[in-house]
């Protein structure tokens, strides 16, 4: 659906008109990366609330669901043992860590694999090069996050409480409060969370993502439920505020300890 973005939206809005045309049969289905993209882009539909869509949340994956999404694949290209478990679950922890994608963990897994199939390469050009198939392993995987999607993949991303809660995403919750409580406003523009951000994570020596994906993580912890966000032109300046009550943060991050430290520091220098 965000594709089909256009000055007027007259694209978007005559298809949202064809499902509720006289005789018409089609179920329209359609998918974007932001919840509340019709609210935001296609303010007319409130004055119809017949073609209104049904909106269904689809929160990211879980380093479970990853683990599984990528073994179902290998099994459907009958490749099971082209990849150790290990090398799987490593590239679907480091991802649901910060986004939860299928296509990044899918993605980094088809490039690992290509990087062995080099390596195959190379020996096979050597003739005093050993002959033995080489599966996919954990050296390749982290090669492929490090070099492809850069080192905040790479990186250690928290403890097990932080596989379902991201710690990038309990970082950027832990700042938006600490702005709110410091300040007058309730409502923080991103390139200012953003570069709170940044300082704590160099404080707590975790690599920071870059403001685009800041944006993005941003996204993520709307679709939770958990902030709220006013979208503008310029991306730093879109606006970011918190949806839940303050009191329901600690339940929501479900980490005291970290919650904990991060306040009682107060704002990083």
């Amino acid at each position: 659906m965000d594709q089909l973005d256009s000055k007027a939206q007259d694209v978007l809005y005559t298809i949202f008109e064809w499902p509720y045309l006289p005789k018409s049969r089609l179920c329209l289905v359609g998918i974007a990366n932001a919840l509340d993209l019709t609210d935001r882009i296609l303010p007319r539909l409130q004055a119809r609330p017949h073609c209104r869509p049904q909106l269904l949340n689809f929160p990211p994956y879980s380093r479970e669901e990853l683990t599984a999404i990528v073994q179902d694949r290998l099994t459907r290209a009958s490749a099971d043992g082209i990849m150790d478990a290990l090398a799987v679950q490593f590239c679907a922890r480091k991802v649901s860590a910060v986004s939860g994608d299928a296509r990044k963990a899918l993605d980094i897994c088809r490039r690992a694999v290509e990087v062995v199939e080099s390596d195959e390469r190379k020996k096979a050009s050597d003739p005093k090069a050993e002959s033995k198939v080489s599966r996919v392993s954990l050296p390749q995987v982290a090669r492929v996050l490090s070099e492809v999607y850069g080192d905040r993949m790479a990186s250690q991303c928290g403890s097990s409480d932080g596989e379902s809660f991201p710690l990038q995403q309990k970082l950027l919750v832990c700042c938006l409060l600490l702005l709110i409580r410091n300040g007058k406003s309730k409502e923080i523009v991103l390139g200012k969370l953003h570069e709170v951000y940044s300082r704590l994570c160099s404080q707590r020596q975790v690599s920071a993502v870059g403001q685009g994906e800041c944006l993005s993580l941003c996204s993520l912890l709307e679709s939770r439920g958990i902030f709220a966000l006013k979208k503008a032109k310029e991306a730093r300046l879109t606006k970011v505020f918190l949806k839940i009550e303050e009191k329901d943060i600690e339940n929501a991050l479900k980490d005291r300890t970290l919650l904990g430290s991060i306040l009682a520091a107060g704002l990083p220098s």
